[in-house]
């Protein structure tokens, strides 16, 4: 009978600390996915909303803070105002002040940043982003959206403002063409196949 009582406590306890070992094994993965996504930041400008809806489709993918810009003097909602604005802010190097605020910025070390071409440049808010934050020592990650103009030289524009960051190839897509009243064009199925086109550059890049 002690024979018995002996083997049922060697078996239980093998059986418990295999059963600890597997839990143990399955636990870091999760962790670690955790882990990951809490240092993902995604900020985005966004005017027609085809540029926030490529954030949304990679934050769907990969997790991460999904943050959009705003300036504390928002853009005037007329095409051919903003168009004045934005050329003069360019000519003159003006930085407009953000109203977003990143706290503990540095706690992120992959940085996707969105916006659309303007004046073939990168848009004087994500410049403001970009002298506000140092990114050095982070991986920064630029995607775009545009009426057809590509991207400019915007995404060169980051690689130089983002000292010291190591900045990965970008995505860029066209979108709506607002001077032409084409505003948000990225949804229904146009959406889902940016989204597969997304998904295939997220993993040329090896973030997914």
């Amino acid at each position: 009978m002690r024979s018995i009582i002996k083997i049922w406590l060697l078996v239980s306890t093998a059986f418990c600390l295999l059963s600890s070992c597997s839990k143990a094994q399955n636990l870091p993965p999760v962790e670690e996915e955790i882990a990951r996504t809490n240092r993902i930041l995604i900020v985005y400008l966004s005017r027609t909303k085809n540029t926030e809806a490529i954030a949304e489709i990679i934050h769907r993918e990969i997790g991460g803070t999904l943050v959009e810009l705003e300036l504390e003097t928002p853009y005037p909602e007329d095409y051919d105002a903003i168009v004045a604005q934005v050329d003069n802010e360019n000519e003159t190097g003006y930085l407009p002040p953000l109203n977003t605020k990143i706290e503990n910025i540095q706690k992120y070390d992959t940085v996707f940043l969105g916006f659309p071409t303007w004046d073939m440049q990168l848009p004087p808010p994500m410049k403001s982003f970009l002298k506000e934050y140092d990114l050095s020592g982070k991986t920064v990650i630029p995607f775009n959206t545009n009426g057809g103009y590509g991207v400019g030289s915007s995404f060169q524009t980051v690689e130089d403002l983002s000292t010291d960051a190591n900045v990965l190839e970008g995505f860029s897509i066209k979108g709506g063409l607002e001077r032409d009243g084409i505003l948000l064009a990225i949804k229904g199925e146009r959406r889902e196949e940016v989204r597969a086109e997304v998904i295939e550059w997220l993993r040329s890049i090896k973030v997914l």
